[in-house]
């Protein structure tokens, strides 16, 4: 074994139990008892950014390595070395995805393949997950902003139901102050292709767009979405009733919109949105159409 290999073993036995003979480890590992007083200016820098990383996962315990450095505004690979040095993981948990199996093809088409979206409300997509409570199957139904990834209507039920996609819908819309988008997109489940959502996409002007039979992928911002979220959510069965795995629910909603670093935005979609618009309002105000004048004939 090398002896800086020996020495941080060393090091690292000591900083878990100082009350250790520094005489006996040294004489143990083969080393001189006076290296373990020496410190690299890299060690103390590691050890304060270590301190920094801990902080930062004490309030983000589900942020990886490149969150952190945003966060901390470091380099990302300095963090990541850092955290492998000292064993940090960013808490997770493994969730399993179930695909619906269809029959039968849509009649509309995916409206949104090839798109380029620009800004916000241009498109909306929406999909159901399952969560368990305590043996119970809630059902938390989602729609998001494509270009803010904001999630701008959830709603939670005990079925999954028409009616639970028209209530997000309109949650959504009452978040954009009564703006609706031009494209909706879901999947092809029968939630979706049913009669009461296409009243409700109809009557506010909205064109409905699908993904293909069995082409998840399709709906990849949802999909994501609900992966990291799964992964971040607490246990829900271990809170005491179902009011309050509900309230979990809409409270790390709340926490991916307002909080959660996006890595693809580099913060969080609120506030992405929020410097959308503001960068918005310092555009020039378009010029009015002058009248031409002509002279008489």
């Amino acid at each position: 074994m090398r002896r800086r290999k020996k020495t941080s073993i060393a090091r690292s036995l000591l900083l878990c139990n100082p009350s250790l003979s520094k005489r006996a480890i040294a004489r143990t590992l083969g080393i001189s008892r006076a290296s373990l007083y020496h410190r690299s200016l890299q060690s103390e820098k590691d050890e304060k950014l270590l301190v920094d990383i801990l902080r930062t996962l004490d309030e983000h315990p589900h942020y990886g390595h490149r969150r952190v450095a945003l966060v901390l505004q470091a380099g990302k690979d300095r963090v990541r070395r850092v955290m492998r040095r000292y064993g940090i993981k960013p808490k997770r948990r493994r969730a399993r995805q179930k695909y619906k199996k269809l029959k039968t093809h849509s009649a509309i088409p995916n409206r949104i393949k090839g798109m380029t979206v620009t800004a916000p409300n241009q498109v909306w997509a929406g999909d159901f997950t399952e969560l368990s409570y305590r043996g119970l199957t809630v059902y938390l139904a989602t729609v998001i902003d494509l270009y803010t990834r904001e999630v701008l209507g959830a709603s939670v039920g005990l079925r999954h139901s028409a009616d639970l996609v028209v209530s997000t819908l309109g949650d959504a819309k009452k978040k954009r102050n009564g703006i609706t988008p031009m494209v909706f997109h879901s999947d092809q489940g029968s939630e979706y292709e049913s009669g009461v959502c296409a009243a409700w996409l109809y009557t506010n002007h909205v064109l409905p767009s699908r993904s293909g039979r069995a082409h998840p992928w399709e709906n990849g911002r949802q999909e994501s979405f609900f992966a990291s979220f799964k992964r971040e959510l607490i246990n829900l069965s271990s809170l005491p009733t179902l009011e309050d795995a509900i309230a979990a629910i809409h409270h790390h909603i709340h926490y991916y919109n307002t909080r959660r670093i996006h890595t693809a935005l580099k913060m969080p979609p609120r506030s992405f949105y929020e410097r959308w618009k503001n960068t918005l309002m310092l555009l020039p105000a378009p010029c009015s159409h002058e009248k031409q004048l002509s002279t008489p004939v």
